[in-house]
């Protein structure tokens, strides 16, 4: 006997077997056991979350030779031919090869006739959203009055293009993307069926890869079983879906936690070695430190019970959860921007090193900045300014909203209005949570309410960032001048045939 792919073998036969669709079964058992049948349903969804096979299963409701019902006997003839797609009157189109309007002609012409078999005519058009206007409009005059023997189950994964005339004469289902934790209690069940031995994590693995769809699902299952040889390993799946192990990318925020550089670039150099997906591994860290920040926020244990948990916990209790928001927001920018860097390694690399940039240089949970010795003469008095350069250094702000204030440029002041700009490399500064602790600041600072309005665009360089890398600058030129001109310094020059390296010149503050 040939082996038949799980996805077909463990289909549904009645509304007890759907996973995640409790909302759906519930009204259609209610409509079927009080006999309140439409002429036309509408179910929309993504792919595999069961459009069709809620269908199939409706159909042999309305057929079953017990009677109308909620629980088909799935014994019957009716019921059986469904299932086989052998039924007369029942009638599956697919509107992608079938969406004209002669087969819609065609269709509907058979449709006045009685019912060869069954208590109904059941026609089901997938992907009802790809017919063309004519097919439509075709459908349209039946679809209003129906002959009392024929009903229409219409699914979509796009239910914007269907016309608006077609939406309001069907009753609209939306069938939800599964949960990956029931999609992995489901898999975890049939295993037990099939006698297949599992391990959690690569059912986890699975259930995350198929993004909501139990079809996707069991399809990846079968590929998994087969390339574990009639097992399902983490490691087995791990490589079939080619996914970034999460050891990878714990080690990596440790070493940007700890400040690491070559640490996290080593992980990166791992990666590469390995021929791991550079963009799989920026969603599946954008990923990770969204489970760090639901610990840092989020009372109680995790939704599932992960074997790396513990270090997730232990992450979130040592990173600033400013910075892991930072950290969220440039995983995502560096994947926007991976199709434009040299290449894909060069892009994640970049995006590790922007991390490291915005590391706090205290260990706490705070970061404080202290201010040029050039501005240690600055007035302290709140609302005191000579520029926004000047203004930032007596803000009382620390982290990402710090790193705001010190790349922002001053656009326009109205009063306690402020306006400011901020470059695209460093969009997502802009987010409105820095926004709120960098009006805050201002608030306690001048001593009155103010409003911050924050844009992304271009940036003239009047930014504390810039004044701070001036007087950085004009420091250092400051120092080489004086080695340059220092006479010990140039009679070892002499002396040795030796020559100064300006680079290595240091300006030492104490």
């Amino acid at each position: 006997m040939s082996y038949q792919v799980l996805a077909r073998k463990w289909r549904p036969r009645e509304f007890a077997g759907l996973v995640g669709q409790e909302h759906v079964v519930r009204a259609l058992r209610h409509a079927l056991e009080q006999n309140r049948l439409h002429h036309a349903y509408l179910f929309t969804g993504t792919r595999g979350v069961g459009k069709t096979t809620l269908a199939r299963i409706l159909a042999k409701c309305l057929n079953c030779e017990t009677g109308i019902t909620a629980k088909p006997c799935n014994a019957c003839a009716a019921c059986t031919q469904i299932d086989g797609g052998r039924f007369p009157d029942y009638v599956e189109l697919d509107a992608a090869s079938n969406r004209g309007v002669d087969e819609m002609t065609q269709l509907l012409e058979r449709s006045v006739y009685a019912p060869a078999a069954g208590r109904f005519k059941v026609y089901v058009i997938d992907e009802v959203h790809q017919l063309s206007g004519h097919a439509f409009n075709a459908m349209l005059k039946t679809l209003e009055e129906p002959p009392a023997h024929l009903k229409f189950i219409l699914a979509t994964t796009d239910p914007q293009k269907i016309p608006v005339t077609v939406l309001s004469r069907c009753l609209q289902f939306n069938l939800k993307q599964m949960p990956a934790a029931a999609i992995r209690a489901h898999l975890a069940e049939l295993l037990k069926k099939e006698g297949v031995a599992s391990e959690p994590e690569a059912l986890a693995l699975l259930a995350r890869s198929a993004a909501g769809s139990m079809r996707d699902a069991l399809s990846l299952l079968d590929q998994a079983i087969a390339h574990g040889g009639g097992q399902v390993t983490t490691a087995a799946a791990s490589e079939m879906l080619g996914a970034i192990d999460q050891a990878f990318l714990l080690r990596l925020i440790e070493a940007v936690a700890a400040h690491d550089a070559a640490g996290a670039v080593a992980v990166a150099d791992d990666m590469q070695s390995r021929s791991l997906s550079y963009d799989t591994g920026l969603a599946d860290l954008a990923a990770l430190l969204l489970r760090v920040a639901l610990a840092q926020s989020v009372a109680g244990d995790a939704p599932e019970a992960d074997a790396d948990q513990a270090q997730v916990a232990s992450l979130a209790k040592r990173l600033d959860p400013e910075l892991v928001q930072l950290y969220y927001q440039i995983a995502l920018q560096g994947r926007e921007d991976l199709p434009l860097a040299p290449d894909e390694h060069a892009g994640f690399v970049m995006t590790i090193l922007r991390m490291l940039a915005f590391q706090p240089e205290s260990s706490g949970a705070t970061r404080t900045v202290a201010p040029p010795k050039a501005a240690a003469s600055r007035p302290a008095t709140p609302g005191a300014v000579a520029s926004w350069p000047d203004l930032v250094q007596q803000l009382p702000v620390a982290g990402a909203a710090r790193e705001l204030a010190r790349n922002a440029e001053l656009r326009k002041r109205d009063g306690n209005a402020f306006e400011l700009v901020v470059p695209k490399a460093k969009a997502y500064l802009a987010e409105r949570g820095y926004q709120e602790k960098l009006k805050a600041a201002l608030d306690q600072h001048l001593g009155a309410s103010v409003s911050v309005k924050v844009s992304v665009g271009e940036v003239a360089g009047a930014t504390a960032a810039a004044a701070e890398a001036n007087e950085r600058d004009a420091r250092r030129a400051a120092a080489v001048q004086s080695v340059r001109g220092d006479g010990t310094v140039n009679d070892l020059v002499r002396l040795l045939d030796g020559k100064v390296v300006d680079s290595t010149i240091r300006n030492e503050e104490k």
